[in-house]
């Protein structure tokens, strides 16, 4: 019976989506569910909402279990999905966004890059460390699926601390992305063939055609830049249109995460363009408090007994599960050492790619050599990502400081000096969540 461990199973939402992906899947129904987090309270709502999903789906045979635990989670898993946020909404997400802010850098999701991005790797890497310690011991032939952020730079520690652990980093941003093109084109996602590629959040749509029923093939490069030509743009999607218009290709991760990224678009003295683009500031902390009511609601419907609905998700978790156990191959996206895969990054970082997954685990597809203008955008925020996973595997500040001053953002808005002060003043408010700096 297959052993499936959720670390952070108190993000009761998404493993709901998680669970109810796995469970309803065709290999459904004879599984160990292992939760483990460090908030008994969480947890116990997950615990509830596992039980519901199998009552819901008449799984008998599932059986759930429990723990504050983390060994006793992991201990036989065969699979583990790491779903955690180190430091939770306060008082860590509150603190990227308000010294920041502060110092005169505003952001929008703070998660992936920027100095909201490099801290979030920078406490969530030890917790990584200790888990990764953890599956060597219990588990280690578990396949790990991570699907915390920053994914690129979290990706990039495993790797170095614990190479021989079977991992892949997930994201539903490829798969979203595709999906909301097709319905801006006025087309079904069943009829759309893409090619994509690059770094999490950093990946371009290399090919996205429409198959017709005669079996050829419409390039919907041409009518996506029409939108913009026509003036139909998604009012929320003005970002990436943009990048499209000067980049060729469209992004795959959502206009307010991209706006953060670049130099370009978020800048001193220019309301006018954050207007004009309609760039959200200070989303992810709006989104924090939407997903903190909706858990609450949440808990009030199981403990008021409410029926549970589930919903399938696109998530990759459970097609990975099932393609595992069952030997039926699936493709999904994921994030895996680069190696050559593309060819023109470097071989030591994460990238995202098409993999084939079946019995023998995730088997990443070889692109080979991108257009140069897309490899040098992805490049920018690989220095920042090796940078962060060197200062937290060294504990050496200057790494930090460093991480912050390639960022392509923060360098644009900040000075030097203003630079050092503000990772001085990030890593003093974070106290106990960071390990002592040198």
């Amino acid at each position: 019976m297959p052993k499936i461990c959720l670390i952070g199973a108190g993000s009761t939402v998404f493993a709901q989506n998680i669970l109810g992906d796995v469970l309803s899947s065709k290999s459904g129904g004879d599984y160990v569910i292992s939760l483990f987090d460090i908030d008994p309270e969480r947890l116990k709502t997950s615990e509830i909402v596992a039980q519901r999903i199998c009552e819901a789906l008449h799984l008998d045979k599932v059986r759930v279990e429990a723990t504050l635990d983390r060994r006793k989670a992991l201990q036989g898993s065969d699979f583990v999905i790491l779903m955690m946020q180190v430091g939770g909404y306060k008082p860590a997400t509150v603190t990227d966004f308000e010294v920041p802010k502060r110092h005169g850098l505003r952001q929008t999701i703070a998660d992936t890059l920027g100095i909201g991005g490099i801290f979030r790797g920078l406490r969530t890497i030890p917790v990584l460390e200790a888990i990764c310690r953890d599956v060597e011991e219990v588990c280690p032939n578990a396949l790990l699926m991570q699907y915390v952020n920053p994914m690129a730079i979290n990706c990039w520690a495993i790797k170095e601390i614990a190479p021989s652990i079977r991992t892949v980093g997930l994201c539903h941003s490829v798969q979203h992305t595709a999906a909301h093109l097709a319905d801006c084109l006025g087309e079904d996602i069943a009829d759309i063939n893409y090619l994509s590629a690059g770094i999490n959040h950093v990946a371009f749509f290399l090919k996205y055609e429409k198959l017709r029923a005669d079996g050829s093939r419409e390039d919907l490069y041409p009518r996506l830049r029409a939108l913009t030509e026509e003036g139909r743009v998604p009012s929320g999607d003005r970002v990436r249109f943009d990048v499209l218009k000067r980049l060729g290709h469209f992004v795959t991760e959502s206009s307010e995460h991209f706006s953060e990224y670049t130099s370009w678009y978020i800048k001193e003295g220019r309301n006018d363009l954050i207007a004009q683009l309609n760039i959200p500031l200070d989303e992810y902390i709006r989104r924090c408090e939407v997903q903190i009511a909706e858990w609450h609601e949440l808990r009030r419907d199981l403990e008021g007994g409410k029926p549970i609905d589930v919903c399938r998700s696109n998530e990759y978790a459970a097609g990975i599960i099932h393609a595992a156990v069952s030997g039926q191959p699936a493709l999904i996206y994921g994030n895996v050492p680069n190696n050559g895969l593309i060819q023109n990054l470097p071989d030591e970082c994460i990238v995202e790619v098409p993999c084939h997954v079946d019995h023998n685990g995730i088997q990443p597809i070889r692109i080979g050599r991108i257009p140069s203008q897309l490899a040098a955008v992805m490049r920018l925020s690989v220095s920042v990502q090796e940078l962060t996973v060197e200062a937290a595997l060294t504990k050496r500040r200057d790494r930090i400081y460093q991480a912050a001053l390639l960022d392509p953002h923060t360098s644009a808005e900040l000075s030097p000096d203003q630079i050092w002060k503000m990772v001085d003043d990030m890593i003093e408010r974070h106290g106990s969540l960071l390990p002592a700096y040198h």
